[in-house]
């Protein structure tokens, strides 16, 4: 491996690390260094590494709530239910969506959806909506008071998500804000609903990177995973602890500030 090998890893991953949580779009983010900057793809493993780095950011710092969720949900199978046992049904289920999504239109995004008008358009119009929802939230209801339609709703919205650029935390909270969500519950549900959807993710380009049968730069791989982890939990930690604070509106800044600079990029190479 090279110098810039290792420059380009270090960071990609920072990226993803710093974007995966926050509502301004990782995967609009991983495309723009190959589209602007030319940078080659880090391979399949580097994707696997660093989708296992930010699960286990997530996992790790909600690691009470998931284990409470997760074996409630389990004692639910034998009859024991409890309010952690229908959050964990609701996360799977508000899911769904999404899966159904990529089985039906993953093949279609993949081929239309990387480019940077598409970026540009869906940074600038779910940035809107984010600082519309935050703007006009009236910050009523908490996490433990979600149900079945909203679940869904939030679900459909992380569905969305698939294109480039529209952000699956941002999206999420931005559903759960218009519903009439608090900040901190938004957010915290925001990132439980990104465990099964990373794990999803992960475990299909594991799938892929078996039956390439590649032999991955592991080094690499490792770093990358280690940087994406320490980075989101980083993130993670910083968002909720500031959410509060600053609200949304830094980052629909950024989104509007990025989405403009797209279009002029856009429109120069056109």
């Amino acid at each position: 491996m090279t110098l810039s090998d290792w420059i380009h890893t270090v960071i990609l991953a920072l990226i993803q690390g710093l974007t995966e949580f926050l509502p301004i779009s990782s995967s609009a983010h991983l495309i723009l260094p190959s589209q602007l900057l030319g940078w080659e793809d880090q391979g399949l493993a580097f994707d696997v590494g660093v989708h296992v780095g930010t699960l286990c950011a997530v996992v790790i710092y909600f690691r009470s709530e998931v284990f409470s969720i997760a074996k409630a949900s389990t004692l639910s199978l034998v009859g024991q239910r409890s309010r952690e046992a229908q959050l964990g049904w609701l996360v799977v289920l508000a899911t769904f969506p999404a899966i159904l999504a990529g089985l039906l239109l993953g093949d279609f995004i993949d081929q239309y959806g990387r480019s940077i008008l598409v970026i540009a358009a869906t940074t600038l119009i779910f940035g809107v909506l984010l600082g519309w929802a935050d703007a006009t939230n009236r910050a009523t209801k908490k996490m433990e008071s979600i149900g079945i339609r909203d679940a869904l709703v939030i679900g459909i919205a992380q569905a969305i998500a698939l294109i480039p650029g529209t952000s699956r935390s941002g999206i999420t909270i931005t559903a759960a804000l218009a519903l009439g969500y608090e900040r901190q519950s938004a957010a915290r549900f925001s990132f439980l609903l990104s465990i099964p959807v990373i794990l999803g993710a992960g475990t299909i380009k594991t799938l892929d990177l078996i039956e390439q049968g590649a032999n991955a730069p592991w080094m690499m791989v490792g770093v990358g995973a280690l940087i994406a982890a320490l980075s989101a939990w980083a993130c993670i930690h910083l968002f909720l602890s500031w959410l509060d604070r600053i609200g949304m509106r830094p980052f629909v800044i950024y989104r509007l500030l990025l989405g403009f600079g797209l279009l002029a990029v856009w429109g120069l190479s056109a």
